[in-house]
């Protein structure tokens, strides 16, 4: 089983950029696919990137993609979301996750908020 703690999140203006982290406790980091996802207020939580094992193969949602970069350091157990020209409806609860098969996740952090304003 493995832990995840997010952390990065905060209040910025659109336009600006932040770096999310995710910390992964336990062992065997390396094989777990990892994804952020988010949720909005009164919005169903939604995929926002993925990557695989090695880090090597990306894939976005459309409303990120050339604005968000994931990556991650399997020897440092974290996993990344670098988000640039961030826009308001960006706003919501960040979430990592992780899981053993791509595209899903039985793993989840608690969550960090990202508000964007105009």
């Amino acid at each position: 089983q493995v832990q995840l703690v997010e952390s990065g999140g905060g209040l910025v203006q659109a336009g600006d950029s932040l770096r999310l982290s995710c910390a992964a406790s336990g062992r065997s980091f390396g094989s777990y696919y990892m994804g952020w996802f988010r949720q909005a207020p009164g919005k169903e939580r939604e995929f926002v990137a993925r990557v695989t094992l090695s880090g090597v193969s990306t894939y976005y949602a459309e409303s990120v993609k050339g604005r968000f970069t994931i990556s991650r350091d399997n020897a440092k157990n974290t996993v990344y979301l670098q988000m640039n020209s961030l826009k308001p409806e960006d706003t919501a609860v960040y979430y990592c996750a992780a899981g053993h098969k791509p595209s899903e996740y039985p793993y989840w952090g608690q969550g960090t908020q990202v508000t964007v304003s105009s």
